[in-house]
């Protein structure tokens, strides 16, 4: 209607043409001049910052991270109008689809450990006390089913290590632990997998008990019991390669390592952790290198059947000298040190 009543003032006047239409002609003036308001210049800036941070983001940040990233620029900006801007400029993050997770075939007769994570009697508040670990399936479109296992640290949400693979076997999730333990020179206190027989394997038991570390897994036929790889999963299957299958092996190890770590670790903004990455969160809070000391949480070394006591604070004081030491031991000096005893660790399943 504004556009007829601008492009018919050449055979009526302004004032005969608002008469006719039931519009005043300083709402029409007040209209012409709303473009150079400051609100709409503000828009109009606002809106070259969303954009480039929604690129940025990959395509996945939504209103709430779009916001929090603003304030960091110190912009202030309503939810509302960033939702009004984002809606004017064709802009939706990513969404994950609707996913119920299966259950790990743990049919096997492979020694099982308890589940120790629920045995905590409250959550990590420090890096590197409880690292979590999964694998996946990944299709590509020359080589087939492609298999990630991965390291996840329970208080910072930071991917600790990785392994990608054609291979099922063991060795997948091995590599992933010691690339982890090498990567970041620390390792967990306590390890929580699920019952899958790559984690109950003897050799990754060996592994765990070589670098003397609490293994725990999940209960029978309850995914939920690691709901945060899982959700790890979801996350990295949307937000990593946006629907589409990678060509092969190495397109899909290219895609894996640009979002994992210059993506995901240093940049992502996660809501639990107050909308800071998992780098950040770490730098906030403390030296990563930090081994804290978890063994009081655990109510299972409470229990009378775990061996004597002797035995129990010769562990104790070991753990308290590998705190105060600030670095990880290298395998001559693990190989000089009493490796953890298998008091009832493992139990079959």
């Amino acid at each position: 209607m504004i556009e007829t009543l601008h492009g018919g003032a050449e055979s009526y006047s302004r004032t005969e043409l608002c008469r006719a239409l039931g519009v005043s002609r300083s709402g029409l003036y007040d209209h012409r001049a709303k473009a150079q308001r400051p609100r709409r210049l503000q828009d109009k800036e606002l809106a070259k910052e969303i954009e480039l941070l929604f690129s940025q983001s990959r395509r996945t940040y939504g209103a709430r991270r779009l916001q929090r990233m603003l304030r960091r620029k110190a912009i202030r900006c309503g939810r509302n109008r960033l939702v009004r801007l984002m809606r004017e400029l064709g802009l939706q993050a990513v969404q994950k689809r609707r996913f119920r997770p299966k259950t790990t075939q743990s049919s096997h007769q492979v020694a099982i450990a308890p589940n120790r994570l629920n045995q905590l009697l409250e959550p990590p508040s420090a890096p590197n006390q409880v690292w979590c670990a999964d694998l996946t399936y990944l299709p590509s479109q020359q080589d087939g089913w492609l298999y990630l296992a991965a390291e996840l640290d329970l208080c910072s949400k930071r991917v600790a290590g990785w392994k990608l693979s054609s291979s099922l076997a063991a060795p997948l999730v091995q590599e992933a632990f010691e690339r982890a333990v090498k990567l970041w020179s620390v390792c967990p206190v306590l390890h929580h997998s699920d019952r899958g027989i790559q984690y109950a394997s003897s050799s990754f038991r060996e592994l765990l008990n070589f670098y003397q570390v609490i293994p725990s897994m999940s209960r029978q036929a309850c995914c939920y019991d690691n709901a945060v790889m899982e959700s790890f999963w979801a996350t990295l299957k949307t937000e990593c390669f946006h629907g589409q299958i990678p060509l092969n092996f190495e397109h899909a190890q290219a895609l894996l390592f640009d979002y994992i770590e210059t993506f995901y670790n240093p940049t992502r903004l996660h809501s639990s952790l107050g909308y800071l990455s998992p780098i950040e969160f770490e730098n906030s809070l403390f030296s990563p290198t930090k081994r804290p000391n978890l063994y009081e949480h655990l109510s299972a070394f409470s229990k009378p059947d775990h061996g004597p006591q002797t035995t129990r604070t010769k562990l104790l004081r070991k753990n308290r000298a590998f705190s105060r030491s600030g670095s990880p031991l290298n395998r001559g000096q693990a190989r000089g040190r009493a490796r953890l005893p298998n008091f009832g660790i493992w139990a079959k399943g």
